[in-house]
């Protein structure tokens, strides 16, 4: 029998290379408020803790809390209607995913995105293949709390001793730290190997394939 039953995902970065139609919307939202717009880099090193977070970070200095809040619910309106307009699976995510289903693993989600753009993206990206896909909600603390985590597992029917994380941030490399789930962090995403070993990263993949393998030697 083997030890773990689960794998959670995180999406952006993981799942999913979002960072362009990010990037188009947190734009979009800036030049309606006459705001410097962002390239792709200050975008990447600006997500990972919530689209609230991304948007206060890439608001002028100083911007007053009920123009943040405007621009927020500008954002959120936008980027739900124009989140597939580039954005697409990593190579080889979907064939993972597929493998691992076939070899019996409960797979969800876990993201800081809100729940409603991870709603309507998991299925229209991967069909049924996700059992459980959680975003930002009122009720939960986000990232790095263990509170969707938990969600998520409870709803799979799996204890935290049968799963593992596999996330691209550090955010995530506390997500597991927090949770007391085994983390593996991939490579290709919106954070270098370098920044995730300095949050305390230990266990990496660089390819779909080397994910896989990873999880079966664990176990």
């Amino acid at each position: 029998m083997r030890k773990y039953e689960a794998v959670l995902f995180d999406l952006d970065g993981t799942l999913l290379d979002t960072l362009e139609d990010l990037r188009d919307a947190v734009n979009h939202i800036m030049k309606k408020y006459d705001f410097p717009e962002h390239s792709l880099e200050e975008i990447r090193k600006a997500v990972g803790d919530g689209i609230r977070k991304l948007i206060e970070r890439c608001v002028p200095a100083g911007t007053d809390t009920e123009t943040i809040d405007a621009a927020f619910a500008d954002f959120k309106v936008y980027y739900g209607a124009n989140c597939q307009n580039k954005t697409k699976p990593y190579d080889g995510i979907t064939a993972l995913a597929k493998r691992l289903k076939e070899d019996g693993y409960k797979l969800a989600v876990v993201s800081n995105k809100n729940h409603e753009a991870v709603q309507k993206l998991i299925p229209f990206y991967f069909g049924d293949l996700f059992e459980i896909s959680v975003g930002a909600m009122e009720d939960k603390r986000k990232k790095p709390a263990p509170d969707t985590s938990f969600y998520a597992l409870e709803k799979l029917g799996v204890s935290k001793e049968q799963a593992l994380f596999v996330g691209d941030s550090q955010v995530d490399v506390e997500t597991a730290k927090n949770a007391e789930i085994p983390g593996i962090l991939v490579t290709w995403g919106f954070r270098s190997r370098e920044e995730l070993m300095q949050a305390g990263a230990t266990v990496f993949a660089d390819d779909t394939t080397q994910l896989y393998e990873t999880i079966q030697q664990m176990g």
